[in-house]
């Protein structure tokens, strides 16, 4: 084992962990979830089932979930058993990926063989957020470190220069551990959405139903919410940048994570605008709600890294 072979090895893990996603959401949007009746690991009791656009898919996603299993399997490995990865970083990311992906496998397992309720099925995106943000870290780490054994330079070195390099309050890391986890509600409420269906409760976009605040009721409040929630989180992201600048500095490392987070953050509330329009439209509604998971997907896992930075960095 190299450092650019573990860094290819994190690099493929987390591309297969990405596919993971993007599977799931497939599955949801479709509707493939009972494409295998209630058996597992089986589909519909065959090795290779019968060919149906919903058995093909949610079949897909699982022999994808599987290969990607291995994947972070080895990982898990390689950064535990080979000495120069062993490093603190590397062994944290590299196991909770491990531990979100297999959490993972054992809640599908029970949502196919159990019906589950809405509200437990909405977890299963947040698991494999969580499970995807892991490898996304590991491998950023294994990037930085198999350049530092090459000398060559890594992204971080380029943009931080010397004087920015300081202590920050510890009030920084919580504010922003705070907007995290207000984030993970707001993805906890879209899944919900999907699983529900409810999305199509408020027609039109900016407007819910042609209406300001419209009838909060069923499913139009479960929809209005989220889109509350996503406006608000877009403020929230706003003032957190502002807060960042102003005790890191414009041109510090965290300001540039942060900076990230804004117009991920703005992409997200205008994929949500596309949602809205394109719901009636069943084709187009599958890529924009990938479109949609991808940009929620950055969105979190750059969260989750300037928290990190913010920690390290804090007082």
């Amino acid at each position: 084992m190299t450092t650019q072979r573990y860094r290819l090895l994190t690099l493929l893990t987390c591309i297969g962990m990405f596919m993971v996603l993007i599977a799931g959401v497939l599955v949801t949007n479709t509707d493939s979830g009972r494409g295998c009746g209630s058996d597992w690991p089986l589909c519909n009791g065959r090795f290779v089932p019968a060919y149906t656009v919903e058995s093909m898919v949610e079949y897909s996603h699982r022999m994808i979930s599987g290969l990607v299993g291995l994947l972070v399997g080895a990982a898990y490995l390689v950064t535990w058993f080979w000495k120069p990865a062993r490093h603190k970083e590397n062994v944290l990311y590299a196991g909770g990926a491990l531990l979100f992906t297999l959490m993972q496998a054992v809640l599908g397992a029970m949502a196919v063989v159990w019906e589950q309720s809405s509200l437990v099925l909405a977890l299963h995106f947040g698991i494999s957020l969580f499970a995807f943000t892991c490898t996304w870290l590991l491998y950023t780490v294994a990037k930085r470190q198999d350049l530092q054994q090459s000398g060559q330079p890594n992204d971080s070195s380029r943009m931080i220069k010397p004087q920015t390099v300081l202590t920050f309050p510890k009030a920084m890391f919580r504010s922003i551990v705070a907007v995290l986890v207000y984030c993970y509600g707001v993805v906890y409420l879209g899944a919900y959405i999907r699983h529900t269906s409810s999305g199509g409760a408020c027609e039109g976009w900016p407007l819910c139903n042609g209406e300001i605040v419209p009838e909060l009721t069923g499913s139009t409040a479960v929809a209005f919410a989220h889109r509350i929630a996503a406006l608000l989180l877009l403020v929230l992201i706003a003032v957190l940048v502002i807060y960042v600048r102003k005790s890191a500095g414009n041109s510090s490392e965290l300001a540039s994570i942060a900076n990230k987070a804004l117009a991920l953050v703005f992409l997200q509330v205008i994929s949500g605008g596309l949602l809205a329009f394109t719901i009636s439209s069943e084709d187009v509604y599958i890529f924009t709600g990938l479109l949609h998971t991808i940009i929620i997907s950055a969105l979190f896992s750059m969260l989750v890294l300037l928290a990190i930075r913010a920690r390290q960095l804090s007082r």
